[in-house]
């Protein structure tokens, strides 16, 4: 070695012991040490209907923290759009429930944590505000081991794309709007915004309503944009097969919801009746449920909610499912937890938002910070 070679060697030693430290540092065991919630209450805002639903006025949500010896905290916020008392209960059910079987545990674990959590928790059921409280804490977990290696989620899940499509879901009801000036008002702000689709609340009145609304819609986005109509559980399976052909007719891109989630005889007639992809899931609680519903061939769009569906490790089994019946998925909601998920999702089509400011071609950038991006932003 000459001396030229030396002085480079030596240089290089201090850049490999840090990356050495750093690579030691992720393959030591990390133990979650502390397990923290606040519930936070929403300001009544303006409300706004679906078919079935007043929402705005009564919401909250509660954060999940969970700390560990490493001095990385995973964060997990629970949200709920009505329902006063719902934060309440889920961090009763994280405080007294989850706390004494997760602390002590390894987040790289997050299979065994789940297993662990399912089994403490069974005599309640591992659905409802139950699996909301199992799927803040899977997020958690995750948001952990994304920062402990230092990547974004979606890359730890093994990336598929780096940008998501996303549709705005701004047609709700109002009160007081019988011209829909409102209504127009909140399509045309989702064009201004650099939507290219759309989802509408259909089904709070009669067919000729949903029309006139379907028709606004339309000529407000205009050519080469989507229309969804979401239909929250409102029909039976006679006025859903009617009103999704009226749908149908008129060129929209999803029939979402039409039916109770249990009526999953009912989804498999309507799929198997209409030509229209039917959208739905948003109310299923973990992958069993939707794999009842996926062989009866009850889907073409499955819309899995990361707070009923069970968080990261719920939602790429449910994927997995889903694609290996050649169907789509999209989100039920929208936030930088999701998009991490749906990023490593092949089958995934859409991301629901509520009014993202940041779009690129009708698309969101994945997100760049380590982590889920579950940590609030103040």
């Amino acid at each position: 070695m000459n001396r030229r070679q030396l002085l480079r060697s030596a240089a290089a030693l201090p850049a490999a012991g840090v990356a050495f430290s750093a690579a030691a540092a992720q393959q030591k065991q990390i133990k979650i040490t502390a397990l923290e919630t606040d519930v936070l209450k929403q300001p009544s805002g303006t409300p706004i209907y679906d078919s079935i639903h007043k929402l705005g006025v009564d919401s909250g949500s509660v954060v999940l923290r969970l700390r560990t010896d490493a001095g990385i905290t995973g964060w997990a916020t629970v949200s709920f759009g009505m329902i006063a008392g719902g934060p309440r209960v889920v961090q009763t059910i994280l405080e007294q429930e989850v706390k004494p079987i997760i602390l002590g545990m390894d987040p790289a674990f997050p299979r065994r944590i789940r297993a662990e959590l399912w089994k403490a928790l069974e005599y309640n059921g591992v659905g409802g505000v139950v699996q909301f409280a199992i799927a803040a804490a899977d997020i958690a977990v995750w948001d952990i081991l994304g920062k402990s290696a230092g990547l974004p989620v979606y890359k730890m899940l093994g990336a598929f794309r780096d940008r998501m499509p996303v549709y705005s879901m701004c047609g709700w009801y109002y009160d007081d709007d019988g011209d829909l000036s409102r209504y127009k008002r909140s399509l045309t702000q989702a064009m201004e915004q650099g939507y290219h689709a759309v989802k509408m609340k259909v089904g709070r009145g009669p067919i000729e309503e949903d029309v006139r609304r379907i028709k606004l819609a339309l000529d407000v986005v205009g050519k080469d944009r989507r229309v969804m109509v979401d239909a929250n559980q409102v029909f039976n399976r006679n006025e859903a097969l009617r009103r999704g052909r009226v749908y149908q007719e008129m060129g929209c891109f999803w029939y979402e919801e039409p039916l109770p989630p249990q009526e999953m005889e009912g989804y498999a007639e309507l799929a198997h009746a209409l030509d229209i992809r039917i959208a739905t899931g948003e109310n299923l609680a973990t992958k069993y449920a939707f794999a009842d519903l996926i062989a009866r061939r009850g889907a073409d769009v499955v819309q899995p909610d990361s707070r009923r569906a069970g968080g990261v490790t719920e939602w790429m089994e449910i994927a997995a499912i889903a694609d290996g019946y050649g169907l789509e998925l999209a989100s039920h909601g929208g936030s930088a937890t999701n998009l991490n998920m749906l990023l490593a999702m092949p089958n995934a089509i859409y991301m629901e938002s509520g009014g993202a400011r940041k779009l690129v071609n009708g698309e969101m950038l994945a997100p760049e910070e380590p982590g889920m991006s579950s940590e609030p932003r103040g």
